[in-house]
């Protein structure tokens, strides 16, 4: 009788696809300088605040109101930071999200299974861990989205910061759980962090979406009328009670992200790799150089472990994310009948739920949205986010760095085009015209060493003739 058909385990986070591997290498090198850009703010932010001779300067710069107060926006600076340059951040990752779904790993749903469930279980379980924590110990459970989102950028700076060369296929599984995480807090912001709404202004805000969309299925070229009509969208949108942010990842979601046949990059490509660096190296690390001003102190850092809800934050962000991130994959991987890529093991992905743990620009966001009212809380629960984020850089460098050399001879292999026609050589292993290209090197290089071969057999051929007659000479008798 014929054995059973099974099916094949299917590899989770093995080699990416070429174009995958290009896009996400461009994406990640342009996070990784935003990252340190970042890493730059927040050290600046902190040391402005802690500097007593400072502390003053940094109220006032922060405080500081200017914009037109007629259309309701007089706002000071930090509150310009959080709600329109954040926009620009959720404009980008409304694209990702978008490119994801309909041409990236998110548009097959055996493939987008791992991640999201990865991100999903890694924005539950800090939650919980952070409702745990702070309902037993009796404090608010208002910041129990605060441990919720990973800092891609952030992660990603101290990737380069401690020289770790992690694989690309590890990279474009942080950045896609970083994008659906991203997803999730912008329908945390909405659902749970509005309460009063402007009907009016919302409406205004849903017709502008409209036009924004019109104009783009027309293919109405110009950033000088998008611009314009994508500020009068925010401006509506702020003013009418929700978060100015979510006018942001709508635009994004409206670009197309798919290639037409007489295109090389999709619109939305075309657009994020513009906008990319505007957030990366403006946006965030301004947003963070007004949010991570908090007091860095003794007392300050015993409040941090011993209040409920800042202890649920760190908590959260260290040992929920981890738990959340490493379950949701293993899980995944059980009851998929995927089986992890022969090159990984399951310490990397849990090196990498570490990482994940670094939780920066939306936390602090969140943050100041829980505990608005409260100016006190809002400074203790941003300096647990900077503690856990802290934390978790450290153990995943610990851990990443004791795999490192494996992770470089990886990437090496990556990288290797032997045959250089500029496409790395593990994707071309089923191309024959590769193959072929690799013969013809390889005969040239076997045609010089012959070609030395006979040079060097030859060159010694005629030293043993000198040598040898010399000494014919001197055996005759004198």
């Amino acid at each position: 009788m014929p054995a059973p058909r099974t099916t094949p385990a299917r590899r989770a986070l093995g080699r990416l696809s070429l174009p995958e591997r290009t896009f996400v290498a461009d994406a990640l090198r342009t996070e990784t300088v935003g990252g340190v850009l970042l890493l730059v703010a927040a050290v600046t932010a902190l040391i402005w605040t802690n500097v007593p001779a400072l502390h003053a300067s940094y109220q006032r710069v922060s405080d500081f109101h200017f914009g037109p107060g007629a259309l309701g926006l007089d706002l000071s600076v930090a509150h310009w930071a959080a709600d329109g340059l954040l926009a620009v951040f959720f404009f980008v990752a409304g694209i990702e999200l978008k490119r994801e779904l309909v041409a990236g790993d998110l548009r097959d749903p055996r493939a987008a299974a791992l991640p999201v469930a990865a991100a999903l279980c890694g924005m539950a379980v800090p939650a919980l861990v952070y409702a745990l924590t702070s309902g037993i110990g009796g404090g608010a459970l208002g910041g129990w989205a605060v441990p919720t989102a990973t800092d891609i950028a952030f992660a990603l700076a101290v990737l380069a910061v401690i020289g770790t060369s992690l694989p690309s296929a590890l990279r474009a599984f942080l950045l896609t759980l970083a994008v659906v995480d991203d997803l999730f807090a912008i329908l945390i912001i909405a659902v749970f962090f509005t309460s009063d709404i402007g009907f009016v202004a919302l409406a205004g805000a849903f017709v502008g979406l409209v036009v924004f969309w019109a104009l783009l299925r027309r293919g109405v070229r110009g950033w000088y009328v998008y611009v314009p009509l994508a500020l009068v969208i925010w401006g509506l949108m702020y003013n009418s009670g929700v978060h100015a942010t979510i006018a942001g990842v709508a635009m994004g979601l409206m670009l197309r992200c798919t290639t037409r046949a007489d295109e090389t990059r999709s619109p939305g490509e075309r657009v994020e790799h513009r906008v990319r660096p505007l957030s990366a190296g403006l946006a965030v690390p301004l947003f963070a150089l007004f949010s991570a001003g908090v007091t860095v102190s003794g007392g300050a850092l015993v409040d941090v472990v011993t209040r409920p809800e800042t202890l649920g934050v760190v908590l959260g962000l260290v040992v929920g994310k981890t738990l959340g991130v490493f379950g949701g994959t293993w899980l995944t991987a059980r009851f998929t009948r995927a089986s992890l890529s022969d090159d990984l093991a399951w310490a990397d992905v849990f090196a990498v739920a570490v990482l994940a743990g670094i939780g920066f620009t939306v936390s602090l966001l969140i943050g100041e949205l829980a505990f608005a009212g409260d100016t006190a809380l809002t400074d203790q629960v941003k300096a647990a986010v900077l503690t856990g984020s802290l934390i978790a850089a450290l153990l995943a460098t610990v851990l990443l760095k004791i795999r490192n050399t494996k992770y470089r001879r990886l990437c090496e292999a990556e990288e290797r085009d032997d045959d250089g026609d500029g496409v790395p050589d593990v994707y071309e292993q089923d191309d024959p015209a590769y193959h072929l290209r690799m013969a013809q090197i390889h005969e040239r290089k076997a045609a010089e060493h012959r070609r030395r071969a006979q040079e060097t057999a030859a060159a010694r051929h005629g030293r043993a003739e000198v040598t040898g007659g010399a000494g014919d000479e001197d055996d005759r008798p004198a």
